[in-house]
């Protein structure tokens, strides 16, 4: 990883800025979207309508591969869908993927697009976890919709060692807790983790230093922090499942974060890497030059998202391959 002089870290093969169509999109962004984002109310109808503009802009930028198999999964305790890229016969290894969205948005269909590339790129089969949103089902619900998911696929046969959880925004900060809750609770960790802009600080103080420099092109930290509390709200800041510390949490899986350059959570991507690492884990970071958030979920408008795609899948491979070794040479050990 090559690091830049103001302490970026760039992603394999980036040259220091990105595309001209990549800057482009940054800018129609900010002069289009973001003024919007920043005025719509968070009440039912504002919600309602960012909700529609939301899944109406990924499905134009981002949309579902042919050939991808969607199988939803609607009763029992888990809700959510499995993803299959064209042609995939399911193997002994699975993608549990947390969208984004501040807790509020969006939904295992509007991601869809995104989840079927990762299939794709990976050769994974993919189980995104339809959770709860608010403001209907406020702080746990998503949380623990999680937990419930990860242990479910447990209970499917798949090891923890052959489990990848990925996700973006606000399925960071849900992906984080899980990692908590797994060492409060003894489950065994996935065998790796991949984030794309993840949120970690939910107050937005890390994002708001971000802004100072430099604008996001889709929303305000103030406006994203009024969409997080209608999640949040009637609960201390501080909880321990709000204010996540990575510290003593033992067996941390291998983690590549990958964020946009041009947004206001890569304040949030720095202190999560930091956070593993201190703890002593292995993060991988990638701060890609002058990408929006969850850019990879984009690829109609952003030229670099496949190449961001194929490295997460470079990584996924490789975590898993070690995983299994590592788990083998346990159990001989053990023995």
């Amino acid at each position: 990883m090559t690091s830049t002089t103001n302490n970026d870290y760039l992603p394999r093969g980036a040259f220091g800025a990105g595309s001209r169509r990549t800057r482009l999109a940054a800018l129609m962004t900010r002069l289009t979207l973001r003024p919007m984002t920043n005025l719509l109310p968070t009440s039912r109808s504002g919600i309602e309508f960012s909700r529609r503009l939301v899944a109406t802009s990924m499905n134009l930028f981002g949309p579902v591969p042919k050939g991808t198999r969607v199988d939803i999964v609607g009763d029992g305790p888990v809700r959510g869908e499995w993803v299959r890229a064209s042609g995939l016969t399911p193997g002994p290894r699975v993608i549990l993927y947390i969208h984004g969205s501040a807790y509020v948005i969006c939904s295992a269909r509007t991601h869809r697009g995104l989840t079927a590339r990762l299939s794709s790129a990976t050769g994974l089969p993919v189980f995104t976890v339809d959770y709860r949103l608010a403001p209907e089902h406020p702080f746990p619900a998503a949380a623990d919709d999680l937990e419930s998911a990860y242990r479910w696929l447990l209970g499917q046969g798949y090891t923890a060692a052959n489990i990848v959880i990925a996700g973006d925004s606000a399925g960071g900060h849900l992906a984080a807790d899980l990692l908590i809750e797994n060492d409060r609770t003894g489950t065994p960790q996935p065998g790796a983790m991949v984030l794309f802009s993840p949120l970690v600080d939910l107050d937005f103080e890390l994002s708001a230093r971000m802004e100072r420099t430099c604008k996001d092109p889709m929303i305000s930290a103030k406006a994203a922090r009024g969409l997080v509390a209608l999640y949040t709200e009637g609960h201390d800041a501080d909880l321990p499942r709000l204010r996540l510390d990575l510290a003593l949490v033992r067996d941390l899986p291998p983690t590549l974060i990958q964020v946009g350059g041009a947004e206001m959570l890569r304040g949030d991507a720095r202190h999560l890497h930091a956070m593993i690492d201190a703890a002593g884990g292995r993060s991988e970071l990638e701060i890609w030059p002058d990408q929006m958030h969850v850019f990879q979920a984009l690829p109609r408008l952003i030229p670099e998202a496949a190449h961001a795609l194929e490295r997460a899948a470079e990584f996924i491979t490789h975590a898993l391959d070690n995983s299994v070794v590592q788990h083998d040479s346990k159990e001989q050990v053990s023995r």
